[in-house]
């Protein structure tokens, strides 16, 4: 199911151009021709992101923007305008606005900062969901009692507080940005602003003006001046994701704001201070790329003041049924399955004995699937995907079987298939391709790799690109 954008905008001819460019992006759109019937909408319908004008008639953009905040506020809104001040986008973000776009907008920008909030909206929407086995599954919107987990939950209860610069590190997919919530609302920040970048989706040439803002006129295209995220999360939290991405020269003026809290805007001279209690996250090791020349020394050490290393799911399987029925709730109530209430205790185990290449994303793709396709109250073995299950077409035989041991000693489901990563990546492959029909492109972004990398990968794994 494509994600729903709802485009709010008094002028009929910007919203068929929004509209347009965003089901080219594959997304579906609804639109508002101003801000009372959005309101309705909003009502009727839960959206993935809302991207609204700032100035309408009777109901405006902000308006739109609180009603949000009040009842999902989980919805990112990014904000429209060519009325845009510095003063007005700062009041947008602290009362919780995803972005700000000055009109008239670059079409690439707008498409970034859209997928970007798309992207933000499912990892919220997965940690605001009510727990499906009570509240004795984890802490802080986190999931999960292993003894790495909860070395975790100690570590944040004991520097939440502090204005400390944390270090997050864990491969893609374990929940990075949940630890920098629970950072950011077990504070006294929790009131202000919890601004988020993902330094791997900026381009290299836009990353500085992204974080320190720029004044008008600094560059082709800046008709008007822009705070950065620094600015926008004074007082609050910034949480900078994929920090390995951020090139050397960029670390240099990074290191700068991080270390004396001042920087100057893309075309500026004005110092600017600013108070920010800042949360930076990779999957890269960086002390090896400090090693080999990759990543400023001086930065890391600024950076991992307090270190949180999140353990993959595979060294916590234990914790996987808890997961799993935290996403059944969630999908049930999504996919409109209520009549699906349980997992069988085989098809546990056989969640937890997979090694969960994709971590906690993967766990929670395989669990929408598997509830489209299940018939009946309880999800057994028999109901799950082919790598769990060795019925997977065309695979010419299967690996070794290997048992899984549970943590209390007891071996468990023998006829559970560790599927082999190269198995994984067909099938994840295919279902990409499949849920965009056949567009390579598309399903690229989908899976977050380039294209000619899928295009690779593809021709490593004997895919053929489909004819269009």
């Amino acid at each position: 199911m494509a994600d729903r954008i709802l485009v709010v905008d008094d002028e009929a001819n910007l919203r068929k151009v929004l509209a347009a460019m965003l089901r080219r992006e594959g997304y579906e759109v609804d639109t508002a021709e101003d801000g009372a019937e959005a309101l309705q909408m909003l009502d009727e319908e839960r959206y993935a992101a809302v991207l609204t004008d700032l100035r309408m008639p009777q109901v405006d953009g902000m308006a739109v923007l609180r009603r949000v905040m009040a009842r999902t506020p989980e919805t990112p809104v990014v904000l429209l305008t060519a009325h845009g001040t510095v003063e007005t986008a700062v009041e947008a973000m602290k009362l919780g606005a995803f972005d700000f776009v000055n009109k008239p907008f670059d079409q690439q920008e707008l498409s970034r900062i859209i997928s970007k909030a798309v992207r933000t909206s499912a990892l919220a929407e997965l940690e605001s969901t009510t727990l499906a086995r009570g509240d004795d599954q984890g802490r802080f919107g986190l999931i999960g009692t292993s003894a790495s987990m909860m070395r975790v939950y100690e570590i944040i209860e004991r520097v939440a507080s502090t204005p400390s610069t944390v270090l997050v590190t864990g491969e893609s997919g374990t929940g990075k940005e949940l630890v920098a919530r629970a950072l950011h609302e077990q504070s006294g920040r929790a009131s202000r602003p919890f601004i988020r970048v993902n330094c791997a989706a900026i381009p290299e040439g836009l990353i500085e003006s992204e974080l320190f803002g720029y004044e008008k006129g600094a560059f082709t295209g800046a008709v008007a001046s822009k705070p950065g995220r620094f600015e926008l999360a004074d007082g609050g939290t910034l949480f900078l994701d994929e920090i390995g991405e951020v090139s050397t020269e960029m670390q240099v003026k990074l290191l700068r704001a991080v270390q004396e809290s001042e920087f100057e805007r893309v075309g500026g001279v004005t110092t600017r201070r600013v108070e920010v209690r800042l949360v930076a996250a990779t999957n890269r090791d960086l002390a090896r790329d400090v090693a080999d020349g990759k990543f400023r020394e001086d930065l890391y050490y600024r950076l991992n003041v307090v270190p949180i290393a999140l353990p993959p799911l595979r060294e916590r399987p234990a914790d996987v049924p808890a997961l799993a029925n935290h996403m059944l709730v969630k999908y049930t109530q999504r996919l409109g399955r209520r009549g699906v209430e349980r997992f069988s205790e085989d098809a546990l185990l056989a969640l937890q004995a997979y090694p969960w290449p994709g971590n906690i994303r993967e766990l929670e793709n395989v669990i929408e699937r598997t509830l489209l396709f299940c018939d009946g109250p309880e999800i057994g073995v028999t109901d799950l995907p082919a790598e769990f299950t060795g019925r997977l077409s065309g695979a010419g035989g299967l690996p070794p079987i290997t048992p899984f041991v549970s943590p209390n000693g007891v071996t468990a489901l023998k006829d559970v298939v560790r599927w082999t990563t190269q198995a994984v990546e067909r099938d994840l492959i295919e279902r990409a391709l499949g849920e965009t029909a056949g567009n390579v492109t598309r399903a690229a972004r989908r899976l977050e790799i380039s294209r000619k990398s899928l295009q690779i990968k593809m021709k490593e794994l004997g895919l053929r690109e489909p004819e269009r």
